[in-house]
């Protein structure tokens, strides 16, 4: 009997009992549509964290106060405002375009009994270039007016939508942050939701004001951030050893001395970010295929009933002949069909899922041909693993015991 004549049986039996067959594969078609939109929407997610991040830039650098790779840091200097001067102005190192120093907080902005809760940055006019904010409306503020602390905002669109009845209309308002008074230059257009949250509910404003109106640091030079951009990405790894020359001599660390301070890349953040969403598909991918064990149980049950309903017509074509491989691969063969047509459907399944879920979370379902392989290939070992028993069980029933079972 060659594999086209086994397969033909295959569907034969299958078919005269097709309710059964159909309750069968529901267990596989659930587990392989569950790994598969999963593992689609988990994908997705990845995509639109990794393009989030890279959207700011690679040549990005971020710089943070302490250093956690290290235990003997336990005091660590914050930054200041300094720091940002020392990297700013230093001309034997022509890589770096932009560095903003950063302070922030938070707080709530009002206008005439509407009110809103506010991210609140205070930095210098470089902010706008190095992040590549766009306004809408307005202008951005100027060197000048940091330097010489006006009380000026630059509000993001979903700050100007809940207290203005239009964006436009917000700019030259006079509102309240934080009980102080500050008036709105420019309305930022709006960007959405990033690797780092939304930026839409920003005040951004000088970072003297914010450091005489909002804050009450004791070092009034001190900030939380500093950002700094180079000119391009392909020198990277040399504009951040630069960095760390700098950051060192500024805080007096010598020799063995370990860093007190963290210096970011855009890259190790998406390295970081990948590993994550990666490990997180993964997790996910195998806890919807716990299913698909539940699902091949199911399978080998009913195959052992078949082969239960069925020792008479072994036993008789032991009688005409058939070897015991033969039989084998009958029922084995009926058990991988079961799983590869579960698998198919599965597909299917999975692809209409991941679309509608990703359709109500707003993220971008992405299926990849791995993933389709892998559900394909599970079913049919899922298949051939709980069918062996059943199968082995019906090739060694021996054929007079089974002509004589009723």
């Amino acid at each position: 009997m060659n594999f086209f004549h086994i397969l033909l049986e295959s569907f034969d039996s299958l078919w005269a009992n097709k309710s059964r067959s159909l309750l069968t594969i529901l267990g596989i078609v659930i587990g392989v549509g569950a790994v598969i939109a999963l593992m689609a929407l988990g994908n997705g997610v990845q995509e639109e964290i990794v393009g989030q991040i890279s959207s700011a830039g690679s040549n990005l650098i971020f710089l943070f106060s302490g250093n956690p790779n290290d235990e003997e840091v336990r005091n660590p200097k914050p930054l200041t405002v300094q720091d940002a001067e020392a990297l700013a102005t230093n001309e034997f190192y022509t890589n770096i375009q932009y560095v903003a120093p950063i302070l922030s907080g938070s707080g709530a902005a009002t206008f005439e009994g509407e009110s809103t809760n506010v991210s609140i940055v205070g930095s210098t006019q470089n902010l706008q270039p190095l992040r590549e904010y766009e306004v809408e409306y307005g202008t951005w503020f100027t060197d000048l007016e940091v330097d010489s602390t006006e009380s000026v905002v630059v509000v993001g669109s979903q700050v100007a939508d809940d207290l203005f009845e239009t964006r436009k209309e917000a700019v030259g308002q006079t509102i309240r942050i934080s009980n102080q008074i500050f008036t709105i230059i420019g309305v930022m257009e709006e960007m959405g939701y990033s690797a780092g949250g939304s930026e839409d509910d920003s005040a951004i404003m000088p970072i003297t004001t914010a450091r005489a109106r909002l804050t009450s640091r004791q070092d009034h030079n001190q900030v939380d951030l500093i950002y700094v951009k180079s000119f391009t990405a392909d020198d990277i790894q040399l504009t951040e050893n630069y960095i760390t020359f700098i950051l060192r001599d500024q805080h007096g660390l010598i020799g063995d001395n370990p860093d007190d301070f963290t210096v970011f890349t855009q890259q190790s953040i998406l390295d970081i970010a990948t590993q994550i969403t990666g490990l997180m598909t993964t997790f996910l991918g195998a806890i919807a295929a716990v299913s698909l064990v539940v699902g091949g149980i199911g399978i080998m049950n009913i195959m052992l009933v078949s082969v239960t309903e069925r020792t008479r017509e072994i036993g008789l074509r032991k009688a005409l002949g058939a070897r015991q491989h033969v039989i084998l691969t009958q029922f084995l063969s009926e058990s991988v069909v079961l799983s590869l047509i579960g698998g198919i459907i599965g597909i299917i399944l999975g692809y209409l899922l991941s679309t509608i879920l990703g359709n109500l979370v707003d993220v971008a379902s992405v299926i990849q041909l791995d993933a389709i392989l892998l559900a394909t290939v599970t079913s049919a070992l899922v298949g051939i693993v709980f069918g062996v028993y059943p199968a082995s069980r019906a090739a060694k029933l021996p054929p007079v015991e089974a002509l004589r079972y009723e």
